[in-house]
């Protein structure tokens, strides 16, 4: 299928993005099945699904990496990308949300908004993308769609609106009730294919007509026409229901809720319409802004096959017969294989040799790709995720995808000599593809050092080297990543002199160092020089000391964040000045000023969910206490109690195992990185003092 004939109002690019275990695989298979694009259903729990292509994705039943692939349906083609819930590639769901247009949020019918449904809701909105929502496992006994739509009100703050009902005989879910053309959808099997469509039953009549005067007045309320047709008691047609139910959800100010059971595959057909009538084609969403290099001015891109080539490089992967894989977004322009083109913050020309469309793992090779695709390219050399590539002619730098900092590390060393320059080679083809793995060199202790999300993330990327690269490797144990900030403000001086023959060196400043007003900001630097003490050139070497500087802490050795730093005052010398001596004195004021500044140690602190038996609540919430965890609520849900509380992640290494013997295997939970908290003093004297006592590290 050549995407460059379709017109730009029939594409639609969006996410899956959900909770763990919600159905967003089997929500996925489902629809590769009714638009074709598969003879076979794959299912998740047998390891065949074809959107979990890796290994480790079939052997543990979870998505580990987002995988694309693109359908027809109707005259509307959709590429898709199903992303991971695991909140350790929390990663992926954000570099894939960067480049969509539009997303489907699938929810758990009996688990309702659950703490990751919050956490992939608000990268949405950060990055504005507009969504509808899809109710799944209604087939489940204790599934409750009205509930779920009351909880995405009151836990996410949506104005989400049901645009269909479930439709219960006999306490089986049957059937769907589509409130906008107020008709019942009955299936006639399991495959989901054929259905019939009946009016609402007497019985629900009062029900379907009670939310679709609700749904009529959301939808009125963002729409003037339909207001005044309203008022005037003029009647309103299902196309322009559905026209003011598109305007509102592109503007981001309406969510419709669907149904459905993937597993069954009942809502599928009904969900991929909605996605095709209410989710935006790229020229629906607001231009994306860059910035011009030369002038550093904002500048819209234009969705247009006719305008300057313009994409962004959202994802790189390795394979193992054509080498490197970048995944772009196209968002103007076209370009064919083999010509080059020009990646503006490397500043490096590239050749693109092979344009490929992505069905999960299988490879479709294409002449051309233009605006509004996301493909596959091979040949780029520099090219990372995050990297905008261009015309040369007409540059433009869109801004890079936010990505979150690990909080877990752990030492890895090849067995034998030989494997050390090829476990290199693995840690960093691994890095480029995954930027919340970070690999680093303790000078001290001469152990490379690896750092995740979390354990299963670690754990998933030994595995891919062992197997993929074919290592054996040692592995330390897990270590917490700790920081290091500072509690007081404090006014550092730092001079750099060296006199030898000829020219020395000279570098002289004075900084302000104190903690950010909000903990999570990192380290910022400000310059508030005046009157030429330091010349302008050599303010980017001060900048870069203090940055190198703050890798190490010095109460411990842990990188150095949330603090501010000013650079207040200085001197400089006409002949001896340099950015190397400024550099150095940056980073002695830094060091001095730290040490004045009351440093302290921060830890991560998770938010944890434990979903637990009423009967084993005691137990559980008792053993948590002698973890220094903090209870933040309690709640009921069918026939068990959630348990949501803030826990420092070094107290619960090895949890899975401890809750499974606490209450014979019936708890679950999940959590995912929340804050850094101070480490209380007796604690962290042992961690500065180089090791830590069974009892506060338990689980090493």
């Amino acid at each position: 299928m050549n995407m460059g004939k379709i017109p730009l109002d029939k594409i639609r690019n969006i996410g899956i993005i959900a909770h763990i275990d919600a159905g967003k695989t089997t929500t996925t298979e489902r629809i590769l099945y009714q638009t074709g694009q598969t003879y076979k259903i794959g299912e998740v729990d047998e390891g065949t699904a074809t959107m979990d292509w890796m290994i480790q994705e079939q052997e543990r039943g979870i998505t580990i990496t987002a995988a694309c692939t693109t359908f027809t349906w109707k005259d509307v083609a959709v590429n898709v990308i199903d992303t991971p819930g695991h909140v350790d590639f929390t990663v992926e769901v954000e570099r894939s949300l960067k480049v969509l247009d539009g997303a489907v949020v699938v929810f758990c019918g009996v688990g309702g908004v659950e703490p990751q449904s919050e956490t992939v809701w608000r990268q949405a909105d950060r990055y504005e993308v507009p969504r509808i929502a899809f109710v799944n496992k209604m087939d489940r006994t204790a599934s409750n769609f009205l509930d779920t739509l009351q909880q995405m009100h009151a836990k996410l703050g949506a104005n989400a609106v049901a645009i269909q009902l479930p439709y219960f005989q006999n306490e089986t879910f049957s059937g769907i009730i589509d409130l906008v053309e107020k008709k019942l959808i009955m299936y006639k099997d399991d495959l989901g294919i054929d259905f019939d469509i009946h009016d609402v039953p007497a019985e629900f009549k009062k029900e379907a007509d009670k939310y679709h005067d609700i749904l009529l007045e959301k939808v009125i309320e963002q729409d003037e026409k339909l207001m005044e047709k309203f008022t005037h008691d003029k009647a309103i047609g299902i196309a322009e229901i559905k026209e003011a139910i598109r305007k509102a959800t592109i503007k981001n100010k309406l969510i419709p809720v669907l149904c459905g059971a993937s597993l069954k595959n009942k809502g599928i057909q009904l969900l991929l319409d909605a996605i095709c009538d209410y989710l935006p084609s790229p020229i629906d969403v607001p231009p994306v802004k860059g910035i011009e290099p030369s002038s550093g001015e904002y500048e819209e891109i234009v969705a247009s096959d006719d305008a300057p080539f313009c994409a962004l490089c959202f994802k790189v992967t390795s394979d193992p017969y054509v080498g490197k894989i970048n995944y772009i977004r196209v968002y103007s322009g076209k370009v064919a294989s083999g010509k080059y083109i020009y990646n503006v913050g490397k500043r490096e020309r590239e050749r693109i040799t092979k344009l490929l469309k992505m069905h999960a793992n299988v490879q479709e090779i294409v002449d051309e790709v233009s605006t509004g695709d996301i493909a596959a390219a091979v040949g780029l050399k520099e090219t990372k995720t995050g990297d905008t590539l261009c015309d040369e002619t007409n540059p433009i730098l869109i801004e890079a995808i936010h990505f979150p900092e690990p909080v877990i590390q752990q030492a890895i060393e090849p067995k034998t000599k030989q494997d050390q320059e090829k476990l290199g080679l693995a840690l960093h083809k691994l890095e480029e593809e995954d930027p919340s793995f970070r690999v680093t060199y303790n000078q001290e202790t001469g152990q490379t050092i690896i750092s995740g999300m979390g354990q299963l993330h670690l754990d998933i990327i030994i595995d891919r080297i062992m197997r993929e690269f074919d290592l054996e490797a040692h592995i330390g144990q897990p270590q917490v990543a700790y920081r290091e900030t500072v509690t007081k403000k404090v006014v550092s001086t730092g001079k750099f002199i060296q006199q030898t023959g000829g020219h020395g060196q000279y570098g002289h400043v004075v900084i302000e160092i104190e903690p950010q007003d909000m903990p999570g900001k990192g380290i910022t630097f400000e310059n508030k020089i005046k009157s030429g003490a330091i010349p302008r050139e050599f303010i980017p070497s001060v900048k870069e000391g203090i940055m190198g500087s703050a890798k190490s802490g010095i109460v411990s050795g842990y990188p150095v964040t949330d603090i501010k730093v000013t650079l207040i005052d200085g001197s400089f010398h006409q002949v001896d000045s340099s950015e190397l001596a400024f550099k150095m004195a940056a980073a002695i004021a830094f060091n001095e000023g730290l040490k004045k500044a009351s440093p302290i140690l921060l830890e991560p602190i998770m938010d944890m969910e434990i979903v637990v038996p009423e009967e084993y609540m005691g137990t559980v919430i008792g053993d948590l206490s002698s973890r220094r965890a903090k209870i933040v609520s309690l709640s009921t849900r069918v026939n068990a109690r959630i348990i949501r509380t803030h826990v420092p992640l070094a107290e619960i290494f090895n949890y899975a195992t401890v809750i499974r013997s606490l209450t014979q295997g019936r708890a679950s939970y999940t959590m995912e990185p929340s804050f850094y908290a101070e480490v209380p003093s007796h604690i962290a004297e042992k961690i500065i003092g180089g090791f830590v006592s069974s009892d506060a590290r338990r689980g090493f």
